[in-house]
Parts: C-alpha cells; structure tokens; sequence
C-alpha cells in the first residue's frame, strides 16, 4: 500500500511539473510577462521613475568624490590654518571654490566634511535600525508581559530630551570627536523605531502564517527574523530612508549650533556654520553655499530612492 501511494504521488508530482511546464510555455508563446523577481524588479522600478534614476546617480556620485576624494586629499593640509589666504576668492592662489576665514581650501573641506557626515549618518542609521527591528519585533511577536517591560523602557527613553542631553554630554566630555557623536546619537535615537515596528509586528503575529511556523515547531527566532521581518520589508526601507536623511540632518544641525563635530573636524555642519554674520552670507557665499548645495542634494537624492525602493518592496510583497 505504502509503494503504491509512494507511486502515486511521484506520479502527480510529474504531471503537475509537466503542466506548469507547458503554462509557462503558452505565457511566453502568448506574450504574456511574467512576473519580474529579485533586481529585474528594483530595474523596473527604477526605470519607470526617471527622477530615482537620477538620484540614484546623484547620490552615487557624491559617495565617490566624497570618499576616493578624500583618499587623495592631505588632510593635514586641508585643515592648515593659512591666514594670508583668509577669504580667497574661487580662483585665487589656487583655491578653485575660495578659502574660509582660516585660510583653507573650500574644496578640500568639503570633500573630507561630505564623506565624516555621510559616515556619521550611515553609521548612526545602521546601528539604531538594527536594535530597533530586533526590539520592535520581539516586543511584538511575544507581547504581554515581555511587551509591557519592554514598551516602559522605550517610553522612559522616547521622554528624554535628547537634544539636552547631547549638549550636556559635548559639554562633560573633553575629547569628543566623531565616534562619540555616533554614539550618542545611536544611544539616543533608536526608541521611536521600536515603536514602529512593534505594532507592524503585532499585526503580522496573528495572521496564520506565523501560528502555523509556530505549530510545526520552528525555533522562534527563526520565526521572527527569516518570516515575520521579510513581510515588515516595507517600512523597513522607508524607516531606513527617513532616518539616513534625518541623521545626516541631525549632525548637520547640531554642529552648525556648534554641539556637534568639533570646528577642526571638517563637516558639512563646520562650513555651514561659517555663514555666522550678515558679511559672510551677502558677501562671501563661496564658504557655505556649496555645503547647502551638497546637503540639499543628498537629501532629495535619498528620498527619491527611499520611494523607488518602497516600491519594490511593497511590489514583492504582493507576490508573495
């Protein structure tokens, strides 16, 4: 009994590939598309949003001046304070974008300012988004008691105000450089995300899919991180976007109210902060108004991005 029913169903399965076979074949002889999966989708999307296509090539383009950039540049010359060149104008003495009120290439300063701001803002993303997702969905998918700890902890921290805070910490630390920016910002900034992805996590423990993992016994980090995270793809990407863009901005600001990066380390926040009185703003825009160019792009860039790859996202959740 048990080889005729093995037979059988060795059988069926033979038929049934035969006829998704000869499906697939009539779709392509008909013309019909199938449907795209993995980068033929992120292609797509892209391709139908010319605007993604050319944040894309924004964004890629200033990571690579940014960062092979400053690779060539001599730091230690870039950040040489040259006082007989003190506001030169784009031109002159060789300065191809001018020089600041210290005497230092604009040019060189922006490039080395670009890549420590993008790093910073990568960094301070990568690390929050991670304790946020993990949190978020362990919160969750276990809810009740283990919800509830968790829940009180986050709102103790979300109560905080972190902008005090950093200025009290700038203010206590002597040597504060670029790692302790990101540490505090990663320290202080991931709670609102685990909030988030808390009551999208909820949502998606109670659907059938997850109860029958659980019924099958499938360890629950498993569950968690390799079913349940895949269908949270979405606003994964979208928190991600919002959140590379606003930590940038962040450290932008911070350091333009001179809480941020120390005036050595060059930032994009170091040169916008020179546009400190009326005669810098009117008379020479050549300090600041490119880092607001840089900024601005950055900016429209990753959000243009952010939407394409929302898109794809949510285009293979559907699939399924």
């Amino acid at each position: 009994m048990d080889k005729e029913e093995k037979q059988y169903n060795k059988e069926d399965q033979i038929i049934n590939e035969e006829a998704l076979d000869q499906s697939l074949e009539v779709a392509q002889a008909e013309g019909e598309a199938l449907p795209p999966m993995g980068f033929e989708v992120i292609r797509r999307e892209f391709v139908k949003d010319k605007a993604a296509i050319v944040a894309l090539f924004v964004f890629i383009t200033i990571i690579l001046i940014a960062f092979i950039g400053s690779m060539v540049v001599d730091h230690d010359a870039a950040t040489k304070v040259d006082l007989f060149s003190r506001y030169a104008k784009p031109g002159d003495n060789g300065f191809i974008l001018g020089a600041e009120e210290g005497g230092r290439d604009v040019l060189s300063l922006l490039i080395i300012g670009t890549r420590n701001s993008i790093f910073i803002g990568f960094a301070v993303t990568i690390i929050t988004s991670i304790i946020s997702i993990a949190l978020g969905i362990i919160a969750g998918y276990y809810g009740g008691f283990v919800e509830d700890i968790m829940m009180r902890i986050v709102d103790f921290i979300i109560i905080l105000p972190p902008l005090v805070l950093i200025i009290v910490i700038v203010t206590i630390v002597r040597q504060f450089d670029m790692w302790s920016l990101i540490a505090i910002l990663s320290a202080l900034g991931w709670a609102g995300g685990v909030r988030l992805f808390r009551t999208s996590a909820l949502s998606e423990a109670s659907k059938d899919y997850i109860s029958a993992s659980k019924t099958m016994g499938t360890p629950d980090w498993k569950i968690m991180y390799l079913e349940l995270m895949p269908n949270l793809s979405s606003l994964i990407i979208t928190n991600l976007t919002l959140s590379l863009s606003g930590n940038i901005g962040i450290e932008t600001g911070l350091t333009f109210l001179g809480f941020g990066l120390p005036s050595e380390t060059p930032s994009l926040g170091t040169l916008i902060a020179a546009a400190n009185n009326p005669d810098v703003i009117q008379n020479k825009i050549w300090v600041w108004l490119p880092a607001v160019g840089v900024i601005l792009a950055l900016m429209l860039s990753i959000n243009y991005m952010g939407q394409a790859f929302q898109r794809v996202a949510d285009s293979k959740q559907r699939l399924g």
